[in-house]
């Protein structure tokens, strides 16, 4: 399921938050209900969004706020990158994320910040790869992601 716009944010948080995003989380919403009923026991939600530009901060934050007010008693968990001035060169990144965390603490469970720069410093130092992508860096990501996530997806004491 794909739901578009004709613009982006353009690396403004209150664009992607209360304009161009308000005009299209109703469609995302309607995607996420018609996802949420096909299953038998829905746990939770998992976002994973930037928190530089502002289409992942901005409308992130607000679908997540609209997700919340819609099942508020189900686990909403965030894989929220922070910007790095090594990663991009972008001025706004900084307040873009400052204005996100607030979101974050009201409407979000649990928030697993992944840093870029990080990801990178592991790649080099640890992985030894020379110059890495995207690719490897979504890699460790997603690593990360499949390890925090074990206990949900599997029958143990916890979750049976």
């Amino acid at each position: 399921n794909f739901v578009f716009g004709q613009s982006g944010a353009g690396n403004n948080w209150a664009k992607g938050h209360y304009t161009e995003g308000a005009e299209l989380v109703d469609q995302v919403l309607d995607v996420v209900r018609r996802e949420a009923e096909g299953f038998d026991c829905l746990q939770g939600f998992q976002i994973t969004h930037s928190l530089g530009g502002g289409t992942g901060a901005g409308m992130g934050t607000l679908l997540i706020s609209k997700i919340r007010e819609e099942f508020p008693d189900r686990m909403m968990a965030t894989f929220s990158v922070m910007p790095s001035p090594k990663v991009s060169d972008t001025v706004v990144e900084p307040y873009n994320a400052t204005l996100s965390v607030h979101q974050l603490v009201e409407n979000s469970d649990e928030t697993f910040c992944i840093d870029n720069e990080a990801l990178y410093d592991i790649c080099m130092r640890t992985l030894k790869l020379a110059n890495p992508s995207y690719g490897d860096l979504n890699h460790l990501v997603s690593a990360v992601m499949s390890g925090v996530t074990t206990c949900l997806r599997f029958p143990g004491q916890l979750n049976s």
